[in-house]
């Protein structure tokens, strides 16, 4: 147990040492310090009576607008924005861990370790799911603690965005990881994760798509393709509907598959990882 804590030890080491740590952390705080300084409210007898957005004023109409119904829309609309920022700032800043640990003179170091393969691969895996979730919940919680602090209004819901966001990247680390045991390559490890999470929201039309085509061969592909790709675009979906749901139960209405699948390719993805890196030779 002392060796694999080394192992991730070594990750955020090597994270800091090679400026990713403070870059990944760096950019986040950016993205708070803006929404913070972006979003000024008139808040009277718990409704918005007035709004600056980004230094602009909100014209208001009408009647006073409910703070809790304003926060609801401002937290469903940033959990999508940050769906996507925390999922490509992790494939950059992680994508990287296996190519490095490939690389000659290093991999012999860690061999030489009393430690097995599968269990160096998985301290590298965790480490970097650390070091993105922890990205993800410093992101999501500053975000959700400026929220309160300037409404005075809490809505939990908003974290559970982070929570799903971290599914999506664990199984896209997991994916990057097999990558990289198979080519040594970050770029090629960061460019295929970001090729699945781009074309898997291209299947989202994957019935249209299918009946657009002559050959039924074709259409199998599609389909196939489909239900094999984790489904990024219904997960994100996912983030943006259990924040603006306005109570879990009925009127969330989401579908278990797209998370059963999801998870069934990244546990493939890691375990194709560990079976190619036990018999890989360096």
């Amino acid at each position: 147990m002392r060796v694999l804590w080394a192992n991730i030890e070594d990750v955020w080491r090597e994270a800091a040492a090679r400026w990713t740590l403070i870059a990944y952390f760096f950019l986040s705080t950016i993205v708070i310090i803006i929404f913070a300084s972006a979003i000024n409210l008139d808040i009277v007898d718990g409704a918005l009576a007035g709004a600056k957005l980004f230094g602009k004023e909100v014209e208001m109409r009408g009647n006073e607008v409910s703070i809790e119904r304003l926060v609801l829309g401002v937290e469903s609309g940033f959990s999508a924005g940050l769906y996507l920022l925390c999922t490509f700032l992790s494939i950059f800043a992680t994508a990287h861990l296996v190519p490095r640990m490939q690389e000659k003179g290093t991999i012999d170091l860690y061999l030489s370790r009393p430690v097995s393969r599968t269990k160096l691969l998985l301290s590298r895996y965790f480490a970097g799911l650390l070091l993105a979730g922890s990205n993800v919940f410093y992101l999501l919680g500053s975000i959700w603690l400026i929220v309160i602090w300037k409404t005075h209004v809490v809505h939990p819901r908003f974290l559970v965005a982070g929570a799903v966001i971290l599914f999506v990247i664990a199984v896209l680390l997991a994916f990057a990881f097999l990558v990289g045991v198979v080519t040594s390559s970050t770029a090629v490890s960061i460019m295929a994760s970001v090729g699945v999470f781009m074309f898997s929201g291209m299947l989202v039309g994957h019935d249209r798509i299918a009946a657009a085509l002559s050959r039924e061969w074709q259409a199998a592909i599609i389909q196939t393709l489909y239900w094999v790709i984790p489904k990024t675009a219904e997960l994100g979906a996912a983030v943006f509907t259990f924040v603006s749901a306005n109570s879990f139960g009925s009127k969330i209405e989401l579908s278990a598959s797209p998370f059963i699948t999801t998870a069934a390719f990244g546990l493939a993805s890691l375990t194709l990882a560990i079976w190619r890196f036990q018999k890989k030779e360096f």
